[in-house]
């Protein structure tokens, strides 16, 4: 038996890195317990324990398990899985991985066994599958994110296999194990299993040879990949070219995943230059898309060729202090109604169109003032715009 197996988690106690999601007070967990397990979704990253967690609610309920992919799921397999407990008394849990590539139409065949009740469905996806899932479905199911396991879990379950497996390590090789494994506990015991095939005590090179990068979500180093990172979109901020790529091939280097990275550089792209240049943002989805298909080591190109031009851009963080002046607002004195002929068809209402493209008109109560220009780069365009439309 391989040691992921061996060690997979039997009750919810043995489930380690989601206390918040598991602790003894928590919903999911009460409801889990009364036997009251409503259709559920887990998303997270690889190796965190959603099909483990879905395994085990399955123990607990006493109920069959049933496990599909939403690559392969066929609607007449559940039908013949179904129609095994028509008049049981037990329901079936049926669970189906990588349920954000369900179709439209997969999901609306399950809403009538959702609806009924006749089984239990549980899902699982690394994405987070609310933008997949049909509304349908989401009114029928709760949604329940899992955290990738931190330093403290990996290590406590480490520390378990090696005892009782008798395998050693140095601080070197212990450290490499968690930290290379990126919060993927399936990855660090596939690790483990393969090194200590090749001898015990385990050694850092040994690991080297058989992982020579760090899995993706992370650099070797918690701490570095955090700075790298931080130092990447700082010096991107300040334009400065030669710091950015330098960070930037650090973090590849250190085996940072390329859709991270892209991430990251995407929400600077509007946070930290905005309307100064809009081009900045559609690059940076263009090339996010991109690299989540591309993949290494084609994807460091694209992630160059973004960070440079980011760097080169000019700099504006209005839209994101507009934004935010905006929430703060509504948070503070709560929500203002609009001016009546603004809701719904009114008399009152002024069409732009029909006075030549704007007129004046009040669309909101109270003067306040969000948004903020310096007018750098286009949005001195934007500017010039507006003031020209309502000059009018």
């Amino acid at each position: 038996m391989s040691l992921i197996a061996k060690y997979r988690p039997q009750n919810i106690d043995d489930i380690v890195g989601q206390e918040k999601l598991l602790g003894e007070k928590s919903p999911l967990r009460i409801l889990i317990e009364k036997q009251k397990m409503p259709h559920s979704f887990f998303w997270g990253p690889a190796g965190c324990g959603k099909t483990t967690l879905a395994r085990v609610i399955a123990k607990h309920l006493d109920a069959p398990f049933y496990e599909l992919n939403a690559t392969s799921f066929k609607i007449a397999e559940l039908r013949e899985i179904l129609h095994r407990y028509t008049n049981a008394l037990q329901k079936p849990l049926i669970f189906i991985d990588e349920v954000h590539r369900l179709s439209k139409n997969q999901q609306e065949t399950l809403l009538p066994f959702m609806e009924n009740s006749q089984a239990i469905i549980l899902g699982a996806s690394t994405q987070n599958p609310y933008y997949s899932l049909t509304s349908a479905v989401r009114s029928r199911s709760y949604l329940f994110e899992l955290q990738p396991l931190d330093r403290e879990a990996m290590e406590s379950l480490l520390k378990k296999v090696g005892k009782a497996e008798k395998i050693t390590f140095d601080d070197a090789a212990k450290d490499y194990l968690i930290a290379s494994s990126s919060g993927d506990a399936r990855a660090m015991l596939y690790l483990l299993e393969s090194a200590k095939e090749v001898e015990n005590p385990i050694t850092l090179e040994n690991l080297r040879s058989l992982r020579p990068t760090a899995m993706q979500g992370g650099s070797i180093e918690d701490s570095i990949h955090y700075d790298l990172a931080s130092a990447l979109i700082k010096s991107v901020r300040g334009s400065d070219i030669d710091a950015s790529l330098y960070y930037l091939a650090a973090l590849i280097d250190g085996g940072e995943e390329s859709a991270f990275i892209a991430r990251r550089l995407a929400i600077l792209a509007s946070e930290d230059i905005g309307n100064a240049n809009p081009n900045a943002a559609i690059l940076a989805s263009s090339i996010l898309n991109s690299v989540e298909k591309i993949g290494y080591p084609e994807a460091r190109i694209l992630l160059a060729q973004l960070t440079i031009y980011l760097a080169s851009c000019p700099k504006s963080n209005s839209a994101y202090k507009a934004i935010n002046e905006a929430q703060k607002e509504i948070q503070t004195n709560g929500v203002t109604s609009p001016p009546h002929y603004l809701t719904g068809k009114s008399p009152e209402y002024k069409y732009p169109h029909d006075f030549g493209g704007w007129v004046k008109q009040v669309y909101k109560k109270g003067q306040q003032i969000f948004y903020k220009t310096d007018s750098i780069g286009f949005e001195k365009t934007l500017k010039e715009w507006i003031e020209k439309i309502t000059k009018k």
